[in-house]
């Protein structure tokens, strides 16, 4: 559930707050839908969105396989990954989450699960990104400054 980073330091894993956020929407879908505008079968398209973020972090898991570091968050890499999906987007697994989160939202049909996508993406940006480009920059130096030139955070 948490990992430890540096000693003293507990953090938790993005699948964590990305799996709370389903919960989360789930539960304002049902609670608090606050207007039902997507019906199907156009909140098909949502798992369509869905199956997209989870094809998008299984082609990340592979690349990173294939340079030899690390998927985990918060351990220390031993490459510098830049080419295929992270030649647009330095995090696209992230990213991925995000889309898997619009794809929820459409697939619910209410608009009250649209209301968790903003507070998880500052979670995502102000906990895990900024710690995570922080330890890229640490290990890779300028390389990683020059990568960070070239491509953006998001898209």
């Amino acid at each position: 559930m948490a990992q430890t980073g540096t000693p003293g330091t507990r953090r938790v894993l993005p699948p964590v707050y990305f799996f709370a956020a389903i919960a989360l929407m789930a539960a304002l879908d049902r609670w608090l839908p606050l207007a039902r505008p997507f019906h199907p079968p156009l909140t098909y398209l949502g798992w369509l969105l869905f199956a997209l973020a989870l094809a998008l972090a299984v082609a990340v898991a592979w690349r990173f396989k294939r340079a030899g570091t690390t998927i985990k968050p918060f351990q220390r890499s031993s490459a510098l990954v830049t080419d295929g999906l992270f030649a647009y987007s330095r995090n696209p697994i992230y990213l991925g989450m995000v889309v898997g989160l619009l794809g929820i939202f459409l697939a619910l049909g209410s608009l009250g699960p649209l209301l968790v996508v903003p507070p998880f993406v500052y979670i995502l940006q102000s906990r895990v990104i900024a710690a995570e480009e922080r330890m890229l920059e640490d290990a890779f130096g300028e390389a990683y400054l020059e990568y960070c030139r070239r491509v953006r955070r998001w898209l």
